[in-house]
């Protein structure tokens, strides 16, 4: 006799085992303790086995009756139902969001990814495996990707939980490619994060504050080989983390040229950077102090590693720049406006100078050209620019008829007054900021 949902509900415990038949082999087990657990029993192969389907009233009968019938379609295609939950299981405990996010990572590897980029990805990836980490990707829905998302929201970062979005979403489109999964639950997720406030990194683009800006670095008064990096950073605006790490090797004084290896670049292309005169005469003055390494700018703890990412900010706050006013990276900018508004130079030739790729895929294939010549020209226009600057509205003087030269210049609001600061030229780099 079938059994009835209220028969299910009120079956009560024997002081032996007692089974309820719904037909086809599916059959309630009431067991003593008074838990109440669904079970098919079935033949494969000549062989009696039993399946379980769970318990009751947690899978309800109508579901335990899906169960069965599901159960007895692999019966009539030749599948023994029990060792293909078995497969399932196993399949599972290989397919965690966890296991795939590690294949992705050896696969940006194998890339050649920066180890930094490789690095921020599994950073970001930490904050997921809490959450998702331990379950199986086909398992993941957007609910559960929104949990480990609002636990970095709730800190107040909200550029890491975009980013964390975006790199989830890369796991599970490898996961597509590679049929472990069918969708891409964070696209669900578009619009459910708080967007974050994009503040452009801090410069200075008028040409009266960068010459003051030039003279202030000129005069800084600190580590020598920290002011050749902030001229280097004005004559030939890399990125900071590309100067920070430049090594004697790469430079050609002969072609005056600087070639940055792929490996530290950001778009994985070599770049190469014309050098001005003024270049090669503070490199060659730098090459003095620190030429015994392989390192421009080593740090002052050890000779084999580069000075770190705060040292060049550092040196702006000590200058009297705050972070609002002005920054490494923000050099950058600065080439670029002033470079784009005095109308010499053609816009891809400063964008190539930048190291900055085309957006546009079909022009990116057609627009190969490195504008070389003109570059070469625009990097000596550049310095010599930067030179006048400098020099405009600076007056050198003589401190106490020792031969040794200072420096006044204009003032800056609050930060540097001509009438009581005097910057003396620091030892042994004497020749490093006139060079510039």
């Amino acid at each position: 006799m079938a059994l009835s949902d209220v028969k299910c509900r009120n079956a009560r415990p024997a002081s032996k085992l007692v089974k309820l038949s719904d037909g086809g082999g599916l059959q309630l087990w009431v067991q003593p303790t008074g838990s109440r657990l669904w079970r098919l029993a079935y033949r494969f192969e000549g062989k009696q086995k039993l399946l379980a389907l769970g318990s009751y009233p947690l899978i309800s009968l109508a579901e335990a009756r899906q169960a069965r019938d599901d159960a007895k379609r692999q019966l009539l295609s030749g599948i023994d139902p029990a060792q293909e939950r078995s497969l399932r299981k196993t399949d599972s405990a290989k397919d965690t969001f966890r296991s795939i996010a590690d294949e992705y990572l050896d696969k940006l590897k194998k890339e050649g990814r920066a180890d930094r980029t490789i690095s921020k990805v599994k950073w970001l990836l930490d904050f997921a495996y809490p959450s998702i980490g331990d379950k199986c990707i086909r398992e993941i829905d957007p609910a559960s990707i929104l949990t480990a998302l609002r636990r970095v929201e709730v800190r107040g970062r909200y550029e890491s939980a975009r980013r964390l979005r975006s790199t989830i979403g890369s796991v599970f489109r490898y996961a597509i490619a590679t049929a472990r999964a069918e969708t891409d639950p964070t696209f669900a997720l578009r619009g459910a994060l708080i967007s974050p406030t994009v503040t452009p990194r801090a410069a200075i683009t008028d040409p009266n504050a960068l010459g003051g800006l030039l003279r202030a670095i000129g005069a800084f008064d600190g580590q020598p080989t920290t002011r050749a990096a902030l001229m280097l950073m004005a004559l030939l605006f890399p990125r900071p983390g590309e100067l920070r790490a430049a090594e004697w090797g790469e430079f050609d004084f002969e072609s005056s040229v600087w070639i940055i290896p792929e490996a530290r670049m950001k778009m994985r292309r070599p770049h190469r950077v014309p050098l001005s005169r003024q270049a090669v005469s503070l490199l060659t003055s730098l090459r003095e102090i620190s030429g015994g390494g392989s390192l421009l700018f080593p740090s002052v703890r050890s000779g084999s590693r580069p000075i770190s990412d705060n040292t060049l900010n550092a040196a702006l706050r000590r200058m009297g720049y705050g972070k609002e006013e002005a920054t490494a990276h923000g050099f950058r900018a600065t080439a670029s406006t002033l470079l784009n508004e005095c109308g010499k130079w053609h816009p891809d030739a400063i964008e190539r100078q930048l190291a900055h790729i085309e957006n546009n895929d079909v022009r990116r294939a057609y627009a190969r050209a490195e504008h070389w010549d003109e570059r070469v020209k625009m990097m000596q226009w550049w310095a010599d620019y930067l030179d006048e600057l400098e020099r405009k509205n600076a007056r050198v003087i003589s401190i106490g008829g020792c031969g040794k030269s200072a420096v006044r210049t204009p003032s800056r609001g609050s930060t540097l007054n001509p009438r009581s600061t005097v910057h003396q030229t620091p030892r042994g780099i004497s020749n490093l900021r006139r060079s510039y």
